[in-house]
């Protein structure tokens, strides 16, 4: 699991099979440097424009918080879930692990376009994958299972965040079949698939699933989804992979990577998010298409809305744009509020409060309101989706009765 001492760890884009870009070289030596290489310099890509300017020279003094790494390379690293189970090997073998540790051991299994040499992520034997035994080796991972059974599920894992266990497959809808993502296809679709957590309510799959169909008809940019079939509950949900499109990648960069900020402390207001939004992508249409995901959390209770869950798209390039929204659920915050304030207000934002934040971001009043009622549209459809997606009826109603504290601010 561990590089040998002094090894450098090797940073590439891959934008697919045939076709890949070296980046520069990390080292550590009781702080972490990175240094770009020489011919990527030559033709430089902004993979981190306001955190990793591209210049030459080695670089060092990045966030402790981000394991002293630059913010791009950060948001490789699994966390949560992800991370638990790779220290829990570490531990068992009697050795701490540093972040290049970490991300030899995302390796070339990670999302994104950025890969790591070498590749020490764990392999796993080919071959179909059935979706209740992942479900129920996610759990047992947690329990302290075989070593084998963590390294599989690391594997499957790639480097992905949050509390929640979740998997990368791919899946032939045609053949009815889902493999490990390098043991997929033509023909077969990327997926991000997760499963309940211990504190979750059994239908978390259908909630989300859900809320979903809700964003998509409140004309939020989503990728595409399913609700995959499973033996207890009414199913696991499953989201299309944005960085994956016919077998080419996009490089993947979050809000808190880009900013070099500490996601798990609630610091930004959505102001900051599409002032962002517009210095990186210089597109208002970006803005706006972000200022409806805002609009859309509020309204519809999701206050996990932290700084990881907000990414932006690289092409090969160097052009950006707003990636699809993901991780759209019933959630609250830190304290009951939004990790994101809009316009200062955390607790209890109202329609003023968007106004406000979409005028400070130069959306027009008229775009603004017609963002917020077409979202308040689609958020009062929740009961008819929570039907479709197998809801409970206790949870559907809970969730039913605060949504419906928005609608009484107005």
């Amino acid at each position: 699991m561990k590089l040998p001492q002094n090894k450098p760890l090797v940073v590439w884009l891959r934008w697919n099979e045939n076709s890949r870009v070296k980046v520069g070289r990390l080292a550590f030596k009781s702080k972490v440097f990175f240094e770009f290489d020489e011919e990527f310099l030559k033709n430089p890509l902004p993979i981190s424009p306001f955190q990793l300017i591209t210049r030459p020279g080695v670089l060092s003094g990045f966030q402790p918080f981000l394991e002293g790494l630059p913010g791009v390379f950060a948001d490789s690293l699994p966390d949560g879930y992800g991370r638990l189970l790779v220290d829990r090997i570490a531990r068992s073998k009697g050795g701490a692990l540093t972040a290049l540790d970490r991300l030899a051991i995302v390796g070339e299994a990670g999302t994104g376009a950025l890969v790591y040499e070498p590749d020490n992520s764990f392999k796993n034997p080919r071959g179909p994958l059935n979706i209740d035994d992942i479900a129920a080796e996610a759990m047992a991972a947690l329990d302290g299972e075989s070593e084998e059974v963590i390294k599989k599920i690391i594997h499957l894992q790639g480097g992905t965040g949050g509390v929640r266990p979740k998997v990368l497959i791919a899946y032939s809808e045609e053949n009815n079949r889902m493999v490990t993502t390098s043991d997929a296809k033509p023909g077969y679709d990327h997926y991000l698939l997760k499963f309940a957590a211990k504190q979750d309510p059994v239908d978390i799959g259908a909630i989300e699933y859900a809320y979903w169909m809700m964003a998509k008809i409140a004309g939020l940019r989503v990728p595409g989804a399913k609700l995959f079939s499973a033996k207890k509950g009414p199913g696991y949900f499953a989201s299309e992979r944005f960085d994956i499109t016919d077998g080419d990648r996009a490089h993947v960069h979050t809000a808190a990577g880009l900013l070099g900020i500490d996601f798990r402390t609630p610091s930004l207001d959505y102001e900051n998010l599409l002032t962002l939004c517009m210095k990186l992508t210089q597109d208002m249409g970006e803005v706006l298409a972000l200022y409806r995901v805002a609009v859309f959390n509020v309204i519809a209770h999701n206050r996990d809305d932290h700084s990881k869950q907000f990414s932006f798209l690289m092409s090969r390039s160097g052009e950006w744009k707003a990636a699809p929204a993901y991780d759209l659920t019933f959630a609250e915050g830190p304290q009951g509020e939004h990790f994101m304030s809009v316009a200062g207000e955390g607790r209890q934002p109202k329609p003023e409060h968007l106004l406000k934040l979409a005028s400070t971001a130069g959306i027009r009043p008229a775009e603004a309101n017609a963002v917020i009622e077409e979202v308040t549209t689609a958020v009062c459809s929740w009961k008819k989706h929570a039907f479709e997606a197998g809801v409970s009826k206790g949870m559907t109603n809970s969730i039913a009765k605060a949504l419906a504290v928005f609608s009484s601010r107005n």
